[in-house]
């Protein structure tokens, strides 16, 4: 007899001593009683290894164990089916790696919609690149609370791996390869975990949050594997992010590994509150950590950048980006990834308006360790207490007319063949070294106590 059904049986019997769940009057196919651990779908009706679509049988078995709170075990096997529909209460529990559903056509795999306590359990579910309709996911929530995705995998999605709308839960110790397009994208969280899990090779993004009007989300992200984000879509970075925070306050991004994303490893847009912390970050074909447009705060430290195009930037003062802190972080082997004529292109750390700079290293950066401002868009930023090393500008800071306040103070810079501190117009160095004695002064500009060598 099959174990995992033995188990159930002899669990069953157990718990039939102390209480006998009722039986419905008729049902399509037999059921055993129910013990608190489950249903057997075995016993009801659905066909590990059949060459059958098992849609039907696999639908009334989570109707009924739904119905009666209790979860739905897949024994090890493979089960053909699509449409698949979650009611509130609806657990299935599969034998992690053995039990596999395979996509047989429909809208999604599994779907749920104004639901609670929903679960899915060490099931693999393969999507076999089957095209799903527009913003579809291989498994799809709207609206649902009580999340749980488990020890699943998820594979070959045709478009996202996992989409939510208006979800509420988590999702953790899971895999998603080969989605055509986001491994997973939510949208309007209503308090969302993502931790543990592993994401590769995803068509557009790793991780997407949205929001559909700016405002607090708080999903957090922590502790995932995120490697090979491609862009198929193009554009100029809303795809290609290992993880991509969009109008979402209170993201906090914390203690990933990024290997190899198009563009970047973590990017908030319009995101407000946005931590991104301890994070490694490795090969991105522009940013690796971005906070960008209109958001005010962003708090980004203690993270590991190795070989991008800039390590983070702090942005779009002209959008009303502002308010950060950059502390504590190692950017190094920054170097251009495509032509953007006009811009610097490689440089450690980039940042605008009302933001302290503290306690990072930059090494090997192509064009310049630290910059402060563009043009006019410069206020209120403090750079202190940094070590720059091995790039041609140790510090850019912007000279033009408009520019504001910036404080460089306490800096340990060395092998800037061009400079310690160097005024820009722009992209274009206009000054000498400014830590020479000497050197011309600017009102806005506070160049004290810098070890420059």
């Amino acid at each position: 007899m099959n174990p995992v059904r033995r188990r159930l049986l002899e669990w069953a019997g157990a718990a039939a001593v102390i209480n006998v769940l009722p039986q419905p009057a008729a049902a399509a196919a037999p059921i055993a009683a129910a013990s608190t651990f489950g249903f057997d779908a075995s016993q009801m009706g659905v066909r590990a290894g059949s060459p059958d679509d098992q849609t039907a049988s696999l639908q009334r078995a989570i109707n009924r164990a739904a119905q009666a709170r209790v979860p739905l075990a897949l024994p090890p096997g493979v089960y053909r089916a699509g449409g698949l529909r979650l009611p509130s209460g609806a657990q299935l529990i599969g034998v992690r790696g053995a039990t596999r559903l395979v996509f047989a056509g429909g809208p999604s795999l599994f779907a749920a919609e104004d639901a609670e306590t929903v679960t899915l359990t060490g099931l693999l579910l393969d999507g076999l690149s089957r095209p799903l309709p527009p913003d579809h996911g291989l498994v799809h929530f709207e609206r649902t609370s009580g999340v749980r995705i488990a020890d699943c995998a998820i594979v070959a999605s045709g478009r996202h791996g996992i989409r939510f709308t208006e979800v509420a839960g988590e999702v953790t110790r899971s895999s998603i390869a080969d989605a055509a397009d986001a491994a997973l994208l939510c949208t309007d969280a209503r308090g969302l975990t993502i931790a543990g899990n592993a994401i590769a090779n995803s068509g557009n993004n790793g991780i997407v949050i949205i929001r559909s009007v700016a405002g607090p989300d708080g999903t957090m992200v922590l502790d995932n594997r995120i490697e090979d984000t491609r862009n198929h879509d193009g554009g100029s970075g809303q795809f290609g992010n290992a993880v991509n925070a969009y109008r979402a306050g209170d993201v906090i991004v914390r203690g990933n590994l990024i290997r190899r994303s198009a563009f970047s490893g973590v990017r908030g847009n319009s995101a407000s509150g946005i931590q991104i912390v301890g994070n490694t970050v490795h090969d991105c074909g522009e940013t690796a950590l971005y906070s960008e447009f209109g958001f005010e705060g962003a708090i980004v430290a203690n993270n590991i950048v190795d070989r991008a195009q800039t390590g983070v930037s702090i942005t779009n003062f002209n959008e009303g980006g502002r308010l950060a802190t950059v502390q504590g972080n190692i950017f190094r082997n920054l170097a251009p990834q495509s032509a953007n004529p006009g811009e610097l292109n490689g440089i450690g750390i980039y940042v605008e308006a009302d933001t302290a700079v503290t306690g990072n290293v930059v090494e090997s950066a192509d064009a310049a360790g630290i910059v402060i401002g563009w043009g006019r868009y410069l206020r209120d930023v403090a750079v202190t207490g940094n070590v720059v090393r091995k790039t041609p500008i140790g510090i850019a800071v912007s000279v033009v007319s408009g520019a504001g306040s910036a404080l460089i103070s306490a800096n340990v810079i060395s092998q800037t063949e061009r400079g310690a501190v160097v005024g820009m117009d722009h992209a274009r160095p206009v000054t000498g070294d400014l830590t020479r004695d000497g050197a011309k002064s600017y009102a806005h500009l506070s160049i004290t106590g810098n070890r420059a060598g």
